[in-house]
């Protein structure tokens, strides 16, 4: 037991561990250029969305060098190590954000892609990944051989993107983006030192200075205080997300027992898990509801653990056209992927009726109603075709003669070769 646990068993001579530890500090010269590089690769990898790029750029970085001599410096109450570490590590860190800021101000595109949001609502996970990652980092940088974990380190710690995310949120104004990724980017950083410090101490490497117990028991109690400010907030935003998560697993729970599995086609869907109520709104391809059919649908909403949450059921033609132009920026991820699935469906089966009705009533003054889309038939051949389809409702069927007559102006009104005209019951 003692062979398979023991971290001396391969471990390099401590005094050029230090050299290295304190070559790597610097950010003069070459150093200097790789950072800024790395800066920007990932930069551009956030904001074409690119996650290979940004991966590139985390094993190109340079950044763990000042977080890890931290790390050794406290370990070994070395604190003119540990001043030149900080400085170089607040030097790295305004470089960063000074890059990211000037790429993201000049660049024309600005939407927040998916690579840019995960990174700007850190929780407890991320404490995790920072602290593991970083032990397996530090064991690395003791080992005679290297090995392969410093690669997985650099993407797992991931130091950069929230970095050049912070970036983004100042050039583009949006500062809970630049807040929520900085915050992740001290959690990282944080994290990473502490566990280095936890290994330090492990190997017992000798103290640079001789120091009282009273100097080393603030040592220690200023690291439990930065781990605590760091943890409890984490531990929140992770509260936060996991229920956040479980409503929206019961909303699809929902939506499908209620809607999808009763044969009613959905073509646009939005949950708000942040507003007050919160609200789930959904439009359907044909399916029109009565306002009395929406309260009871939303009084389901409690069987399935749903509270304080308002069901929007939108039926207006004008609004399906209006969704098409929903910007990734005014939405969430998953909303962000549903109004793509929604454009895609909108150009298969909604016809564009702004006034469709109302004008339709001057032809055929009988009509209450009147719905026209696409609907999407099997042919013999199990192909499917699309037939536009129009719904009308009245007190008594139109004639031959009515019949003929709105045919006709809905081929001409909706630019089509044909459509079938159907009463609705």
């Amino acid at each position: 037991m003692n062979k398979l646990f023991n971290l001396h068993n391969g471990e390099e001579d401590k005094a050029k561990v230090l050299e290295n530890v304190r070559n790597s500090i610097s950010f003069s010269g070459s150093n200097f250029w790789i950072l800024a590089c790395a800066i920007m690769v990932a930069s551009v990898g956030l904001n074409v969305n690119s996650t290979a790029v940004v991966i590139g750029a985390m094993l190109i970085s340079p950044l763990m060098g000042p977080i890890v001599g931290a790390g050794f410096a406290l370990g070994m109450y070395d604190f003119s190590l540990l001043r030149k570490s900080l400085k170089n590590l607040l030097i790295s860190t305004l470089v960063g954000l000074g890059v990211s800021f000037i790429y993201f101000l000049l660049s024309p595109f600005k939407e927040a892609q998916s690579e840019i949001l995960s990174r700007t609502a850190p929780n407890i996970y991320d404490v995790i990944i920072a602290f593991f990652g970083g032990l397996v980092g530090v064991i690395a940088v003791t080992r005679v051989e290297k090995g392969n974990p410093i690669p997985g380190v650099a993407i797992a710690t991931a130091l950069m993107p929230p970095l050049c995310t912070a970036g983004y949120g100042l050039a583009t104004g949006k500062f809970g983006y630049f807040a929520g990724a900085m915050f992740l980017y001290t959690i990282n950083c944080v994290f990473i030192c502490i566990a280095t410090f936890i290994i330090v101490k492990y190997l017992k490497y000798p103290a640079a200075e001789l120091v009282d117990k009273k100097k080393e028991t603030r040592v220690r109690n200023w690291i439990s205080i930065i781990t605590l400010l760091m943890i409890i907030p984490s531990v929140f935003f992770a509260y936060r997300f996991i229920q956040q998560q479980r409503f929206y697993e019961k909303v699809s729970h929902y939506v499908t027992k209620e809607f999808e599995e009763k044969g009613n086609t959905i073509v646009y869907r939005k949950t708000s898990y942040t507003t007050n109520p919160r609200r789930i709104e959904l439009a359907f391809l044909t399916r029109k509801f009565t306002s009395e059919e929406i309260k009871e649908e939303e009084q389901k909403l409690s069987e399935y653990g749903i509270t304080n949450t308002r069901l929007i059921i939108r039926q207006d033609s004008a609004f399906l056209a209006q969704a098409t132009k929903i910007q990734n920026n005014e939405v969430s991820n998953d909303a962000t992927k549903i109004a793509a699935e929604l454009n895609a469906k909108i150009d298969r089966y909604v016809f564009k009726t702004d006034n469709l009705y109302s004008e339709a009533k001057a032809i055929v003054p009988g009509l209450k109603s009147l719905s026209a889309s696409k609907q999407e038939i099997l042919s013999d051949k199990d192909s499917a075709v699309v037939i536009p389809v129009a719904m009308y409702e009245s007190e008594n069927n139109l004639t031959d003669a009515q019949n003929k007559t709105l045919q006709n102006w809905l081929k001409a009104r909706l630019k089509v070769d044909t459509i079938e005209i159907y009463k609705r019951h």
